[in-house]
């Protein structure tokens, strides 16, 4: 009886496992900010923005066509959560900035205008939400204290 009931667990198991449903959604999770020091990073003045929209974009990896596109807006925190559909597995994807919501902060930061997220169930993340790097805008003129802000990374560099 003993043996019937470890066959049966070990015929079972893999059966079970292989059966489980495979997500088709994901949500890809962000934020997006305005560098008010015109740092190039993000400081303890940076300021995350409400009302920024990104777009979630995924192209074929050989012909780079457009093949899936997404929008989202931020929140009060600068945060955004795209519900994306689909399995992308084969495709590169990304968090792309589309507009900022202040005009004085419109300049997109060079090398912070998108950010590569991986939207496939064969990846080992259990997880449907993935998190994309921060995207960033550039403010038009620093504010007030950033001098002495950048000096002290300056200190720290030496």
């Amino acid at each position: 009886m003993a043996k019937l009931v470890i066959f049966l667990a070990l015929c079972l198991l893999p059966a079970l496992a292989a059966a489980r449903p495979v997500r088709t959604f994901f949500t890809v999770q962000g934020r997006v900010y305005c560098d008010t020091c015109r740092a190039g990073f993000e400081t303890p003045y940076t300021k995350y923005m409400q009302g920024a929209k990104v777009r979630i974009e995924c192209k074929d990896r050989d012909s780079m066509k457009l093949l899936y596109t997404a929008e989202g807006i931020t929140n009060k925190e600068g945060t955004y959560k795209v519900l994306v559909g689909g399995d992308h597995e084969d495709q590169i994807c990304e968090s792309v900035l589309v507009s900022s919501s202040q005009s004085e902060c419109s300049a997109i930061e060079p090398g912070r205008e998108r950010a590569r997220v991986f939207l496939t169930n064969n990846n080992g993340i259990a997880s449907p939400t993935r998190f994309a790097n921060n995207l960033g805008f550039i403010k038009d003129a620093p504010i007030a204290g950033c001098s002495e802000l950048l000096k002290q990374y300056q200190e720290y560099a030496d």
